[in-house]
């Protein structure tokens, strides 16, 4: 939404919780606030019981000095909902309203997240919460933004949310007979004659029904939007001019379809937290931003006008809402960052499309659970190299401004289906090694190393603008999916399938005949039988590369092989494939390349549909992202080696504000964005005949 929340500049500082400082601290944060050209803090987010310390009872004024104090040193202000975790006085009086795990254990108060978002006396309190701070400060001159809450996924087995799981069955299934086929019900004597005998999915004795897992995870995705809508609607209606958004948390565990929630929201805003601490780090960030920005396509997009916010075209809007500041919180430790990662990792997400960089947090608190929690103002305070990086940050997005005109130019679609990724991730499943997101981040990095830009895309979307998909493990399929994977091949685009993609319906129910089911006659060619590999095990290719996780029995229809498997039981055997529909190519993968070898292959496949990198002359290790418009082009380098890297290029630096003469110099771990002149033409190559030599090295 384009309105009060942007000033023209990118969106620049992070959470702020003032209630953890005394007063004479906020004077000090907006001074350097000041210094580091911040322009806009999350107030509140965790404020409820400073904000309402006992029932309908509500202390504001410190809230009021805080948003004052802000205005005035010209820093806007998104305000928060503090919903996400309720007052001690809450719980007590609401015990029913806890979260009941699967197992049957009721929870207690004591740290964030302790509620049922199905329980009636939360989703009131929050209500009036929500209306108490929208009826004072809808026009609070600092107010710039609303947020709703934090970080949505919290799921629950109580009496409230197992009612609630039954309503929401019987509104879209309509009848037992349709749910019980859709369950599979009459496997393990399952048959359900009365909605009371129904359940939400807990802990049971052995596997549980998929059909009614994936339901559960839907289920609380439209619970958890519900919630966020009646809030939402709260504030919308004290000032429409304000635009509304809440953070997404991203990871598997997290019931909540990203995609079909923006349509709720007036900007996307996403929190990324890489755990790599290695180069994948990097590919992290880059496929966050991507995922972000596919979401933000479906988001509403809305003007402020004399009469209101009215709907706009325009390119989606979306906004890194939190990120590290100077860690990488990976498994049993923090990793710190090196100097210049963290502008690496923010430019990343600006190149992407997001409109600033923010942070968790402004200031390291001095206790709490995350008080070793990195900050942009550091426990040692503002003499740090953290802090002065991130002066230097501020002073890289103010020259930035100009690229929002530019949309993210991307070739190649990458498909993505929430619903998908909850499926594989059951334990009924014929190897624990399963993981959408894995599938969907092996394809997106070696995308990335090749150097081409992709969308993240929902099935259904338009493909017109891409010359070739891939469905990396999309395991759910109904006819429509199907339909449009169709279109795009025969309308002459071409695709890439990798295994367990259209192997079963949208409730888990296999498409029988062979796999993949979906997409067989598309792809010339039927799978008999899966062999999955373990952990540690590994599958020769003839073109000289591995397969990890997953192989199969493949027998040709029409499709020509790539690569063969080469040793064990499936050796001689179709290991990749292509088949030519009209003027379109379907390619597949029955197993899972090695980064090395996905990437090699990915460049042949996308170069047979005629494309090509962002910057074909970037060195290994140098980023390249272009944002392009009716104004000009621009190109964000980003240099993730430790050496020097020279790229040939023709514009001015903005960051330097120095004329890139036919060559830029990247010092190590350096960043350039370069507004190109002349712009440069799309990336769309001459479309090679195809061969069946070995795959470039």
């Amino acid at each position: 939404m384009v309105g009060m929340w942007d000033d023209g500049r990118l969106c620049y500082g992070g959470d702020y919780n003032p209630e953890q400082w005394p007063a004479a601290t906020w004077r000090e944060d907006v001074a350097l606030m000041r210094r580091a050209r911040v322009n806009l803090v999350t107030v509140g987010v965790f404020a409820w019981s400073r904000l309402e310390p006992a029932p309908g009872r509500y202390d504001l004024g410190w809230l009021d000095e805080v948003l004052d104090l802000l205005h005035d040193g010209g820093i806007r202000v998104a305000l928060a909902t503090p919903t996400a975790s309720p007052p001690p006085w809450f719980s007590l009086a609401h015990p029913d309203a806890l979260p009941v795990t699967a197992d049957g254990v009721r929870l207690h108060h004591g740290s964030r997240d302790t509620y049922c978002a199905a329980a009636p006396a939360y989703r009131a309190a929050a209500r009036s919460i929500a209306a108490t701070l929208a009826a004072r400060y809808a026009h609070h001159p600092a107010v710039a933004l609303w947020h709703v809450h934090n970080e949505y996924g919290t799921t629950c087995h109580c009496p409230h949310a197992e009612a609630a799981f039954r309503r929401w069955l019987v509104e879209h299934h309509g009848d037992l007979d349709t749910l019980n086929a859709a369950w599979a019900t009459s496997f393990w004597s399952q048959h359900y004659t009365d909605w009371a005998y129904v359940s939400t999915p807990r802990a049971t004795q052995y596997l549980g029904n998929p059909g009614q897992l994936l339901d559960f995870r839907r289920f609380w995705s439209d619970t958890l939007l519900a919630a966020y809508v009646e809030q939402r609607d709260l504030l919308t209606a004290a000032n429409p001019a304000l635009p509304v958004t809440t953070n997404y948390v991203l990871g598997d565990w997290v019931p909540v379809d990203h995609a079909r929630w923006a349509a709720e929201v007036d900007l996307v805003a996403v929190d990324h937290y890489p755990s790599a601490v290695d180069g994948g780090a990097e590919e992290q960030t880059a496929l966050a931003a991507d995922l972000a920005r596919g979401w933000a396509r479906h988001g509403r997009r809305r003007a402020t006008t004399r009469r209101g916010p009215a709907p706009v075209d325009g390119p989606a809007t979306w906004l890194l809402m939190e990120s590290a500041a100077s860690q990488i919180h990976t498994t049993g430790r923090s990793h710190t960052k090196e100097p210049g990662r963290m502008a690496r990792h923010s430019l990343s997400h600006v190149a992407r499309g997001s409109q600033g960089a923010m942070f968790f947090q402004w200031r390291a608190p001095a206790g709490g659970a995350e008080r070793f929690h990195s900050a942009l103002v550091p426990h040692t305070g503002p003499d740090t190299r953290v802090f002065r990086e991130a002066v230097r940050l501020g002073e890289h997005l103010d020259r930035l401004a100009e690229v929002t005109a530019g949309e993210v130019t991307a070739s190649v679609a990458l498909a993505f289906d929430a619903a998908s990724g909850w499926a594989l991730r059951h334990p009924g499943m014929p190897s624990t090694l399963l993981d959408g997101h894995a599938e969907l981040a092996a394809a997106h990095r070696a995308l990335w190393r090749a150097g081409y830009g992709c969308d993240v895309v929902v099935p259904g979307d338009p493909l017109d603008r891409y010359r070739l998909l891939v469905l990396p493990a999309v395991y759910l399929a109904d006819d429509a999916t199907a339909g449009w994977v169709r279109a795009h091949v025969e309308a002459g685009g071409h695709l890439l399938v990798s295994y367990l993609s259209g192997v079963a319906d949208p409730y888990g129910r296999v498409h029988l005949g062979g796999y993949p089911g979906a997409y067989r006659d598309l792809l010339g060619l039927r799978v008999e039988e899966f062999h999955p590999l373990a952990a540690d095990e590994q599958v020769l290719l003839s073109g000289g590369g591995t397969g990890q996780i997953w192989s199969e029995t493949v027998h040709l229809c029409g499709a020509e092989p790539v690569y063969t498997y080469v040793g064990g039981v499936l050796d001689g055997r179709p290991a990749v494939t292509r088949h030519r529909t009209g003027d379109g190519t379907a390619w597949y993968l029955s197993t899972r390349p090695d980064d090395r070898t996905y990437r090699r292959l990915l460049t042949e496949v996308a170069r047979t549909a005629g494309l090509a990198p962002v910057c074909p002359d970037a060195p290994p290790g140098v980023e390249a992202v272009r944002r392009a418009g009716e104004q000009g082009s621009w190109l964000f380098l980003l240099n993730h080696t430790d050496r020097p890297q020279r790229v040939p290029v023709t514009g001015v630096d903005l960051l330097i504000d120095t004329p890139a003469d036919g060559t830029v110099v990247l010092p190590a771990g350096g960043v350039a964005v370069i507004r190109e002149e002349p712009a440069p033409t799309a990336s769309v190559t001459a479309t090679p005949p195809m061969t069946g030599r070995p795959l470039p090295a």
